[in-house]
């Protein structure tokens, strides 16, 4: 999978607001502007600016609190590129599919108890899209915004965190793996009854039925990464 958007779905929001952090020398921590400031700073649109953030935030640059704001990053809040390198040369998709199982849904569950409405609007925002994806890199990106939303919605930075790290590993690890056939995600495709699964278990504050549908569906991702191998 895609460890960030490629070039042709880039837009210059991307480095215009990486310049405007650097710029204003924010710390880890620091909290930005609102975004209706960052529009005007930027001179975009909300749609722009908002594909602007959610990069930034794929990269690990900024987290983002539902009703808090956009935070940035520290630069332990995740893996380095050497030691991404390092662990990812000794990692194995097993293991790593075994580290999904061991927190993931642990997460979910968490998700589950702690999620705000705004959070749970988030994660069915991305459960759709990533349903009428009409490509795989789309597919894929909206699926990592689909289990990061979870990991936010789970209130807890420590949570973020290790699932951020965690999936930095995973997309390295399934960039070298997965191979498609088609241009895109088959309307059959069991992750999205994966995905309903997991969302409705959160929408309900169902933590043991949300558990066991991220148990479930990392199961099967599993399951076809390693047929596909």
């Amino acid at each position: 999978m895609l460890t960030r958007l490629e070039t042709k779905d880039r837009n210059p929001a991307v480095d215009a607001l990486r310049e405007f952090i650097a710029g204003r020398e924010y710390a880890p921590g620091d909290r930005l502007p609102p975004e209706r400031e960052l529009i005007g700073h930027l001179k975009v649109t909300r749609t722009t600016l908002r594909k602007a953030l959610d990069t930034l935030e794929r990269e690990g640059v900024i987290w983002r609190h539902v009703g808090k704001g956009t935070f940035v990053s520290s630069k332990n809040d995740s893996l380095e590129t050497g030691d991404l390198a390092a662990v990812v040369q000794q990692i194995t998709p097993v293991r790593m599919m075994r580290a999904r199982l061991a927190i993931e849904p642990a997460i979910a569950g968490e998700a589950a108890i702690n999620a705000s409405r705004e959070a749970i609007a988030r994660i069915k925002k991305a459960k759709d899209r990533a349903i009428d994806a009409e490509s795989w890199p789309e597919y894929e990106t909206n699926d990592d915004l689909f289990h990061h939303a979870i990991a936010e919605a789970s209130d807890n930075i420590l949570l973020v965190t290790l699932f951020d790290q965690l999936n930095a590993v995973r997309r390295a690890v399934a960039l070298n793996t997965v191979i498609r056939y088609d241009d895109r995600p088959p309307r059959t495709h069991t992750s999205f009854a994966e995905h309903d699964r997991i969302y409705a278990a959160i929408e309900a504050r169902d933590s043991k039925a949300a558990y066991e549908a991220m148990r479930q569906h990392i199961g099967s991702v599993s399951a076809r990464l390693f047929r596909d191998m």
